[in-house]
């Protein structure tokens, strides 16, 4: 957890620990980075307005050194805030004042997403879609040859996605299936998982081929 506000890092902690979680803690984005070269945690939980090198830039110099689960806090419920926070790399968000509670589930969920699902498909070699290969029991995706990285999140939406090509998801029904809470309509952690993935799975993330955007509807998996 990387925190600066003593009192709000000190009873998230407690509060955790209590729900079984072992947490490290950091009170800035300098010490927080320091700590993620030592060690690499099954989650990150980053504040956004920080001294010194802020959440923004924090958490995509977390997302350009690995995949690690990102949940940000954020004291405001700006657009601009979450919207940029999303398209840095975090995969879920939580608005202070924070129920801790509220905090753990979201943990959770992310954590779950990383849980392998049986396959769909008996063919060893995965499902092919053009030079993409998704191989369900190995959750190993492929692009000429040449393994995607992705993070759990962005992994479970291509999952589903593309687990029946052609079919339309809402918005909604996607926030159901890959971020395990409803949301209340909040179409903004699915556009910017969406745009994401496009960015390492398609050829041209602009005319994607994939991750098709239905005007008004949602989004289908291309047939290949």
């Amino acid at each position: 957890m990387i925190e600066d506000d003593a009192s709000v890092r000190e009873g998230l902690e407690l509060a955790l620990r209590r729900q079984a979680h072992t947490v490290h803690t950091a009170e800035s984005g300098e010490l927080g980075l320091e700590k993620l070269r030592v060690f690499q945690p099954d989650i990150v939980v980053l504040d956004l307005m920080l001294p010194g090198i802020d959440g923004f830039e924090t958490c995509r110099r977390i997302r350009a050194a690995g995949e690690v689960p990102i949940i940000m806090l954020t004291a405001r419920s700006d657009d601009f805030d979450i919207v940029a926070g999303l398209e840095a790399g975090a995969d879920d968000y939580v608005t202070k004042p924070i129920e801790p509670r509220v905090l753990d589930a979201r943990i959770r969920a992310v954590l779950r997403r990383a849980v392998s699902e049986k396959p769909a498909s008996e063919d060893p070699a995965g499902e092919r879609h053009g030079a993409l290969v998704i191989d369900r029991a190995g959750l190993v995706v492929t692009k000429n040859g040449v393994p995607v990285s992705l993070t759990p999140t962005e992994l479970k939406l291509l999952l589903e996605l593309s687990r029946t090509p052609g079919q339309v998801y809402s918005r909604q029904q996607i926030l159901s299936a890959v971020w395990d809470h409803d949301y209340l309509g909040d179409s903004r952690l699915v556009d910017a998982c969406v745009q994401r993935l496009r960015a390492k799975i398609e050829d041209v993330p602009a005319k994607p081929d994939h991750v098709q955007t239905v005007r008004g509807f949602g989004y289908r998996f291309g047939r290949s």
